[in-house]
């Protein structure tokens, strides 16, 4: 199975544009299109509307903001001529059922499709090393290997079915989401009893209640003040959302899932449209009183 030698990348957001920024980097040429035009990286071709992205790539990389979305522009793709043989990858998070819907369709059109989320944020982006949850052929995913490398520095194979990375990158922000919250409660626990944040962070980060939060999003996006992690708190929510309507489904426990989503529900109401998702800290804050 020979290497790609056209490469596609639809969608340049917070997390696509530094994503097709190191892919541009690369020997393989890149033609790149978002709807809002002028933000191709350096060394890349812009593309004037998708129909021209397709027609010039062997791969297209997808980074949707939803399954909707990402469901039209599948149909889009499926419905053009002398696409067989081409391969679409999925990077944004759709959930299991846009995913299975949106490989159904490229099936049809005799299409691969790659359900392959990724973690790490934007801050991850802008560093290349975000992680890539590979759903599909393993020997796309080797085939591919000289792209991934370029802006990934974690790349998992954790299936062959569409949905089956949705499933893992959903249980992963979930988990993210969670850490985030009730690190948020327990540090203002801390604060009102007079201790001061680094020193919770620094006795946490080196004891069985570290997670990400402890270690990274505190001490250098709350305790900074900065609150620049680089994701969205409505992105997050929708996330948490998307995890319990699956968790519904799959019939599986979800006392604690149902908690958070309330949690960020109240936390996306509190604030303005794009704020960092770290700010859930300043929610708390400021319904404790502290």
């Amino acid at each position: 199975m020979s290497a790609p030698t056209k490469i596609g990348f639809v969608g340049l957001g917070q997390m696509g544009e530094p994503m097709a920024s190191f892919i541009a980097k690369g020997d393989t040429p890149l033609v790149c299109y978002d709807c809002m035009p002028g933000h191709a990286p350096s060394g890349a071709i812009e593309a004037a509307d998708l129909s021209e992205v397709v027609a010039q790539s062997d791969t297209i990389f997808l980074s949707l903001p939803d399954g909707k979305i990402v469901n039209a522009v599948a149909a889009e793709i499926a419905a053009m001529e002398d696409v067989a043989g081409k391969v679409i990858i999925d990077m944004s998070t759709i959930g299991p059922a846009a995913a299975k819907e949106a490989a159904a369709a490229l099936a049809a059109a005799g299409m691969t499709f790659i359900d392959a989320p990724v973690s790490g944020g934007r801050q991850g982006a802008l560093k290349a090393a975000i992680t890539i949850i590979w759903a599909g052929p393993k020997a796309q995913m080797e085939r591919h290997r000289h792209i991934i490398d370029l802006f990934c520095a974690n790349a998992f194979h954790v299936g062959d079915q569409a949905g089956q990375g949705q499933a893992v990158k959903l249980l992963n922000n979930f988990l993210s989401a969670t850490a985030m919250a009730a690190s948020s409660e327990a540090v203002l626990f801390g604060l009102a009893h007079g201790v001061e944040m680094k020193t919770i962070l620094d006795v946490v980060k080196v004891s069985t209640g570290n997670n990400t939060a402890i270690e990274d999003k505190f001490p250098r996006r709350i305790l900074t003040g900065t609150y620049d992690a680089g994701f969205f708190a409505e992105l997050l929510n929708k996330d948490v959302r998307l995890y319990n309507q699956f968790v519904q489904e799959a019939g599986t426990s979800n006392q604690m899932g149902t908690r958070v989503a309330e949690i960020w529900q109240q936390v996306e109401d509190a604030l303005p449209p794009q704020s960092d998702f770290t700010r859930v800290f300043e929610v708390l804050e400021k319904r404790t009183g502290s």
